[in-house]
């Protein structure tokens, strides 16, 4: 067996151009001199730098395992770095998910999100990167439950030999700092009683039973790191493909379906999460809708082959235009719910500032 190979994406808003709509070329020019750098100093094999929306993505390869404090340094000063290059811009909430002013030995907590798993490298290992824009962290939860236990999407689920035991779910409290493993299928429905509330119970990671990683996800929610709204999640999944997991195909089937995920504008709306190609990834209506990209690599040696756009197909042309139905039916709802989220989950929007104003004018009811 060779040594294990890490895969760690790190992503942060450092910047928006023009609004919180799309990335500066600068910013990724800057993030790919600095990681170019670091492969030719063998600190990581391999990387891509890309972006969705207004948050800039760093997509890397190395054998030094997950939360390592090279890497998540490196990381945090390439944020920095580009956001330097923001403000000399004069780009929108330059910086604005850096919650710190020193790096403080992991970058978790600290305001970007991270997904990372190590594994030994198959002989083919394809996998598939997922990034949003205008979300929260919890919009992987229903695709993620679609792909490792739901036999209508995963085929596999029932009639591939290497699936059929099913998958162990990972899931954390993120308000009470707790997790909790559920089996599924055994434990489906306890599983799903929790990742409904997808804004408090996350699906961290998901293991085949014999415990191998084939799905990690970014859990960071920049609101209760800062004790309130800086901006949205705008999250990350990595996830294995083939073999004993997902088929590629399968993966991306949830996708199908443009499922309301909470963001949008502000963090404070509701909206169909529309499946794109990386161009197509630059929300601008109402800054939204939300936004999704899928990025398929072969792994060999740690060597990153790709990436090909996943979702650049007209198969998710469908899903595209009914979200763009859906936005047209909640966007005239204004300020009213659904499309504004409920005043229990505005506690962490620029809603809060409003209603103080008021306080005093409220009186006792006879």
């Amino acid at each position: 067996m060779g040594k294990k190979i890490t895969v760690s994406v790190i992503k942060a808003d450092v910047g928006g151009y023009v609004g919180h709509s799309a990335m500066h070329p600068d910013l990724i020019e800057e993030a790919n001199n600095r990681l170019e750098g670091a492969q030719h100093q063998e600190k990581i094999i391999d990387y891509h730098v890309t972006a969705c929306g207004d948050d800039l993505e760093l997509i890397m390869t190395h054998r030094n395992g997950t939360d390592n404090r090279d890497i998540h340094q490196m990381s945090w000063e390439i944020f920095e770095s580009c956001s330097d290059t923001a403000h000399r811009l004069g780009l929108y909430g330059a910086g604005q998910d850096l919650l710190s002013d020193a790096f403080s030995g992991n970058i978790r907590g600290m305001g970007p999100g991270v997904a990372e798993m190590e594994f030994e490298e198959r002989e083919s290992e394809p996998i598939l990167i997922f990034l949003a824009d205008k979300t929260s962290a919890g919009a992987w939860n229903l695709p993620l439950y679609k792909m490792f236990a739901d036999p209508f999407n995963t085929a596999g689920l029932a009639i591939s030999p290497s699936m059929h035991a099913g998958f162990r779910f990972e899931v954390h409290d993120v308000k009470n700092h707790k997790r909790i493993i559920f089996d599924a299928p055994e434990e489906l429905y306890d599983l799903l009683v929790f990742i409904g509330a997808a804004g408090q119970y996350l699906i961290k990671s998901i293991y085949t039973k014999d415990n191998e990683i084939g799905a990690v996800s970014s859990t960071e929610r920049l609101a209760l790191i800062a004790g309130k709204y800086v901006g949205k999640d705008d999250p990350a999944l990595v996830v294995r493909c083939q073999g004993k997991f997902p088929a590629v195909g399968e993966a991306l089937e949830p996708f199908t379906m443009p499922q309301i995920v909470e963001g949008w504008m502000r963090g404070s709306h509701y909206g169909p999460l529309m499946p794109v190609p990386v161009q197509q990834a630059t929300p601008s209506r109402f800054d939204g809708p939300p936004r999704v990209i899928a990025l398929g690599f072969q792994l060999a040696g740690g060597h990153l082959v790709g990436p090909r756009d996943m979702f650049d197909d007209p198969g998710f042309d469908r899903a595209r235009e009914k979200t763009n139905e859906l936005s047209d039916l909640l966007r005239r709802h204004g300020p009213f719910e659904p499309h504004r989220l409920p005043m229990e989950a505005m506690e962490y929007t620029t809603l809060p500032d409003v209603m103080k104003k008021l306080e005093g004018r409220w009186e006792p009811l006879d």
